[in-house]
């Protein structure tokens, strides 16, 4: 595993409110630290799938003429693709658990669903990957006092009720920090990323951890269920040989409505 030195960002934060040209230079940077990797044809790993829909969207209309960028924007996987695609006969481990998968608005339109679904179903995952639509956090949107309302009414409208019928020993999987923070700042239950739904079927039985909430379980996590309004930093990172990308790490505070 190769992590990125130094730290990378993909520049998403700074789409929406139209930072372009330093997203731009975000960008630049990552094609001229990864060169060597680009050049090499070393498989990346993005485990936000926002950032990844950086690379497979907004890299090459930003860079069209640039090959670095096409041969990026190639190279980037998602870890559910990489895991599929990558390494021949991969076998995940057995996790015979309910889950719950909300997938993150950018990973639904851009890059899709379906390496995730595959793999779940290989792990034994007894898992529902319903319609839920937008989370409602959307990055820094749901956190500014001005969105506040619609945001909670977004989640309300499919995610938030379902996560708060589960049972306490349904997993919730959600790869999207935007999502998990939702979730987290919404109800009591904190979602896991599939790196650590992987990690858990590697540690645990095939049942997966005893009693409630498993993702109070999750070894080298420690996560603790419960409201928080602090926005931690994206999903951790997990090594099988690749390159990982991770996402912009940024934090923000959730203000009072």
């Amino acid at each position: 595993m190769t992590v990125p030195k130094p730290s990378l960002c993909c520049g998403r934060p700074l789409y929406d409110y139209g930072f372009l040209p330093m997203a731009k230079r975000l960008l630049r940077q990552i094609l001229n630290v990864l060169r060597p990797e680009i050049e090499a044809g070393t498989p990346i790993v993005g485990l936000e799938p926002s950032c990844v829909a950086v690379f497979r969207d907004e890299l090459v209309q930003m860079f069209p003429m640039d090959e670095d960028a096409k041969r990026l924007n190639e190279q980037v996987h998602t870890l559910a693709e990489f895991l599929e695609q990558k390494l021949d006969g991969y076998q995940p481990p057995k996790l015979q658990r309910e889950a719950i998968v909300h997938g993150h608005c950018h990973h639904k339109a851009v890059i899709h669903m379906g390496p995730e679904d595959r793999l779940y179903k290989k792990m034994g995952l007894l898992f529902e990957m319903p319609d839920t639509g937008c989370c409602g956090m959307a990055g820094s949107f749901g956190f500014e006092a001005p969105h506040y309302e619609v945001s909670t009414k977004v989640g309300e409208h499919k995610l938030i009720p379902l996560v708060r019928e589960a049972s306490k020993d349904t997993l919730i999987i959600a790869d999207g920090f935007s999502c998990k923070h939702q979730i987290q700042e919404m109800i009591d239950r904190r979602a896991l990323h599939l790196a650590q739904v992987l990690q858990m079927g590697l540690r645990e039985s095939p049942s997966g951890p005893p009693g409630g909430y498993p993702e109070a379980y999750q070894p080298d996590v420690r996560l603790e269920v419960g409201r928080s309004r602090a926005l931690a930093r994206s999903a951790a990172t997990v090594g099988l040989g690749a390159l990982l990308v991770g996402g912009a790490a940024y934090a923000l505070t959730r203000k009072d409505h």
